[in-house]
């Protein structure tokens, strides 16, 4: 059995409290003798700043180079506010996907049969939810040059970010993007805002000419970013697969995450491009919720988001889909039991805390392998 390199990083607020229940289930499968891992944990985000006076550290960087996949939990807090803004605890997860070149970002929006009620929109919206967001992650206005803010006197200051977008940047998300909508309904939403940008006007070149070229079986829309996040909070069942850029990637996935009851509940991937001599591709997985820093230390987050974050990895690091789909169906069995934290509860029903439902999940894993 091969043995996977697995770096974890907690981070700050929830970050430790959730990552405990991904040891719990971790120990779950080594001693099944499902998978083989070899763990490290190091720090990142107002943690690393604490310890090192940088957001990730450069042995941090260099265990994150080294592993066959990350897990971070969350950073950020009020803790950090003031700190020098090229050390605020989102520069080190900024870091890891610049220097690891995961330019993928996959979240997906699922709604559980269970928590059809959670969400703020009504039942039949929602029931049966199952998209997939694909957003460019390591370039566009987050990453674009000239970032700055200048001083123009008088009183006045001028801040300036950049959208910038090569041909090839377009090219490698868009060919992510359709090789999963293959595996899926067969179907990719690309948005931008071409109206306006000239950014979205050669996103939407280079996606309608990859279409042509490589992907016709693919059904293929575009829709402005705008007129999507309406259509999302309107109809979001007539999307299978989103194709986007960093800036509205970012928007958007928020957006479908509350459609599924909370952000507690999303998983996501961060990936890089396989290496055709290893086949293997540099990948961090994290949940969508923050660090929570209003709850942190009280033992009711939501780890459900940490888990799928694991389960994500099973799948697309260390080839294990069937086990991936065990730990789905688990979650989905002990929501469909009632267990329910704070975040997801039906009014009035009874809450279990962050350990509680760790332990449900591995015990409705033991029923599964019965």
């Amino acid at each position: 059995m091969a043995t996977h390199k697995l770096l974890l990083l907690a981070g700050d607020g929830i970050g430790p409290e959730v990552m405990a229940e991904v040891k719990r289930v971790i120990g779950w499968l080594e001693a099944r003798g499902i998978a083989a891992f070899a763990v490290e944990e190091d720090l990142v985000g107002g943690c690393a700043y604490d310890a090192h006076g940088a957001a990730i550290s450069d042995a941090a960087m260099e265990r994150a180079k080294a592993a066959d996949a990350i897990l971070l939990g969350a950073v950020g807090g009020p803790k950090w506010a003031n700190v020098p803004y090229e050390a605020r605890p989102e520069a080190g997860l900024l870091r890891l996907r610049k220097e690891l070149a995961l330019f993928a970002n996959l979240r997906p929006a699922l709604c559980y049969p269970a928590l059809a009620d959670a969400s703020s929109l009504k039942r039949e919206v929602v029931e049966g939810l199952d998209i997939l967001i694909v957003r460019e992650l390591t370039g566009g206005v987050y990453f674009g040059e000239p970032k700055t803010i200048l001083d123009l006197g008088n009183g006045q200051k001028r801040a300036i970010d950049t959208q910038v977008y090569d041909t090839y940047e377009i090219d490698r998300i868009g060919r992510v993007a359709f090789e999963l909508a293959r595996t899926r309904r067969n179907k990719v939403t690309s948005s931008e805002k071409h109206n306006v940008m000239r950014s979205g006007v050669l996103w939407k070149e280079v996606i309608t000419a990859l279409h042509a070229k490589d992907y016709a079986d693919v059904e293929l829309e575009h829709q402005l970013a705008d007129s999507l996040a309406m259509q999302l909070v309107r109809w979001p069942k007539q999307f299978d697969v989103i194709v986007t850029d960093n800036l509205f990637g970012d928007i958007l996935s928020d957006i479908a995450s509350m459609l599924t009851g909370s952000l507690g509940m999303l998983p996501s991937a961060s990936l890089g491009a396989v290496d055709p001599a290893t086949g293997k591709r540099a990948a961090m997985y994290e949940p969508v919720h923050g660090s929570a820093p209003d709850i942190a230390g009280r033992g009711i987050a939501n780890p459900i988001a940490m888990i799928g974050s694991l389960g994500m990895a099973l799948r697309y690091s260390f080839g294990l889909g069937e086990v991936a789909d065990k730990i789905d169906a688990a979650i989905a069995g002990v929501l469909a039991a009632g267990h329910r934290t704070a975040d997801i509860r039906a009014p009035g029903g009874p809450i279990v805390g962050t350990q509680d439902m760790g332990a449900a999940i591995v015990a409705e894993l033991d029923k599964l392998s019965a």
